[in-house]
């Protein structure tokens, strides 16, 4: 059994993609955590956003018996991707082995959180401000992504949620930048979605930006755009959505169906 081959492959920078894509573009997934007293596995669904690192953030009452677990002990686990037609096992998913940190309503980043949440969920909005209603962050320890059959990869959480200077000078922009997108750029966001997302449809809405790249959504469908080069600045990020929508347009121009 000395011998045996690993099913665990090499982690690359595909499969880190992949990993990052799939925590990205979560609406929702099954929070694990350890029931209080017992010990016992206890699963629940959760609504899931990230922060701008990639840090899944989620938004949970405290009468709720999975909050009272992950209060009493914060080890927990997070499992997403969501399975498409066919056999439900041949679609990526990956799960998170995380460590809950509650934001409290004072702390300095749950403005940040609160918004990034709600832009992700909008009707959350009616339940967020309520007494019992909190946030939580997952902070990524380590993961198992299943990106296939046989495409099993292992990855650390510096992996999935990279320090990047630029998010700290986006945590202040970021909201304007997509207000003014959604305004006045939606042809643009529409570009992005088709040119290098390959997502049909107009009205797509962008609700986040990060060092890496950016989320948009349409309806309950959501997608990932990378950036070529990660941002070194915000100062930066104006000048990358132009040159991708005049790239984005183009591409669009040379697909068979263009008109």
């Amino acid at each position: 059994m000395a011998n045996e081959k690993s099913v665990i492959r090499e982690t690359d920078a595909e499969a880190i993609r992949l990993a990052k894509t799939l925590v990205r573009t979560a609406r929702y997934g099954a929070l694990a955590a350890l029931e209080p007293g017992s010990g016992a596995p206890l699963a629940s669904r959760v609504a899931v956003a990230t922060d701008l690192d990639g840090t899944p953030l989620i938004l949970v009452s405290r009468l709720s018996e999975h909050t009272g677990a992950i209060l009493a002990d914060p080890r927990c686990s997070l499992l997403l991707g969501e399975p498409g037609k066919g056999d439900p096992l041949a679609h990526p998913r990956i799960s998170l082995r995380c460590r809950a940190a509650g934001v409290e309503r004072e702390a300095p980043e749950h403005p940040r959180t609160e918004r990034r949440y709600l832009n992700r969920h909008p009707k959350a909005k009616l339940y967020a401000g309520f007494a019992d209603f909190g946030f939580f962050r997952l902070v990524v320890e380590r993961a198992s992504l299943n990106g296939g059959f046989g495409k099993a990869y292992q990855l650390r959480g510096d992996e999935l949620a990279p320090e990047l200077a630029a998010n700290a000078e986006l945590a202040l922009a970021e909201q304007s930048a997509l207000d003014h997108m959604n305004a006045d750029h939606g042809a643009a966001i529409d570009v992005y979605a088709r040119a290098f997302a390959n997502a049909d449809g107009n009205g797509w809405k962008m609700t986040g930006i990060d060092a890496e790249g950016f989320d948009i959504a349409r309806g309950d469908d959501n997608c990932r755009i990378l950036f070529d080069v990660a941002l070194g600045s915000a100062s930066q990020m104006r000048g990358t959505l132009v040159a991708m929508a005049e790239q984005g347009r183009k591409l669009i121009a040379r697909q068979p169906d263009a008109k």
